[in-house]
């Protein structure tokens, strides 16, 4: 299978005989997950497979402590699924929306934002989705140190 970068062209293997040789059979958008799929046949085992082609966003977040770790979508997505276990947002609405987030952050041109920065773009848009959610995610998000700021929080909340 091969890649394209630019003019030069990068060998990828048949995950089932580990040939280099392969064809594109199907090539379309994977929006919800920002990809292109591509649908492959390998030249000597003539099994098809199926790959995903993304762009890395590499970007840097600075934690609270001060120090910086790598942007991590997945790391996004199990912090929205925690907040939203059992409320009316689907995985697949987490996964749309963590991709979103992403494309947005790829899209301002930025290589550093701080975790509370998108810890408030991450509420605004539970906010918008799911009010529990919302207080999930904002809990463990704002560290609440006692009932009184739980109650300030909610009464944030626009009906």
């Amino acid at each position: 299978m091969f890649f394209r970068e630019g003019s030069r062209e990068t060998n990828v293997r048949c995950p089932f005989c580990s040939h280099e040789d392969s064809k594109v059979t199907d090539s379309r958008n994977a929006l919800e997950i920002n990809a292109i799929r591509r649908r492959r046949e390998c030249g000597q085992c003539m099994r098809r497979f199926t790959t995903f082609e993304t762009v890395d966003l590499i970007m840097q977040v600075k934690k609270r402590d001060g120090t910086y770790e790598d942007f991590q979508q997945e790391k996004l997505i199990n912090g929205m699924d925690a907040a939203c276990r059992h409320t009316r947002v689907s995985h697949d609405q987490v996964r749309a929306l963590a991709s979103q987030i992403k494309s947005d952050l790829m899209a301002s041109g930025t290589r550093e934002i701080e975790s509370r920065v998108l810890g408030e773009i991450v509420m605004k848009h539970l906010q918008e989705m799911d009010v529990v959610a919302y207080i999930r995610f904002a809990c463990v998000y704002k560290r609440f140190k006692d009932i009184k700021e739980l109650v300030e929080a909610i009464q944030t909340i626009s009906p």
